[in-house]
């Protein structure tokens, strides 16, 4: 499984992140965790453990595999994406802000980053401004993003916000 595939997916507010978590087989978790501890560098069996973990709404527990992750691909943008949503949903809205400006110092323009900040910003931060302004900078680097229509929607519910707390 690739890092964004399953878990880099738009971050909800922690009290409602997600749907129902995936079963997870802890047989095949202790099978990852064995390889990881006899080759502490597979970064394959790191980001498993981590996907695992995300997919199964164990947001603190897949934190340090992504750590792990990074630690031997710091350049993977996806794993530290995920690693950023993690953070979120474990309830760390300024760590999760601090690792997405991570993953926007290794890709600018990645356009999950981008639209994680958004919602941790509005909701997290409870600054629309701040997620208006990443959305449309999303919407202009990728206008044919997958989401668009919900990043309008969006921006749409942040604008009133904004206006909402101007008075």
């Amino acid at each position: 499984m690739v890092a964004t595939v399953a878990p880099a997916t738009a971050p909800a507010t922690p009290a409602t992140a997600g749907s129902a978590p995936a079963l997870i087989n802890e047989a095949e978790l202790k099978t990852y965790r064995d390889i990881l501890a006899r080759d502490p560098k597979n970064v394959e069996a790191a980001i498993r453990l981590g996907n695992m973990l995300y997919d199964a709404q164990r947001y603190s527990e897949a934190i340090p595999y992504y750590q792990q992750a990074l630690t031997i691909q710091p350049q993977n943008v996806n794993v530290s994406t995920d690693l950023g949503t993690a953070l979120w949903y474990s309830g760390h809205a300024d760590r999760a802000l601090a690792q997405y400006d991570k993953s926007l110092a290794i890709d600018a323009d990645h356009s999950q980053t981008l639209f994680n900040v958004g919602i941790v910003r509005l909701d997290g931060k409870q600054d629309p401004r701040g997620a208006i302004e990443v959305w449309e900078k999303l919407l202009s680097v990728e206008p044919g993003y997958a989401n668009a229509a919900k990043v309008r929607e969006l921006i749409s519910t942040a604008r009133t916000k904004s206006f909402d707390a101007s008075f």
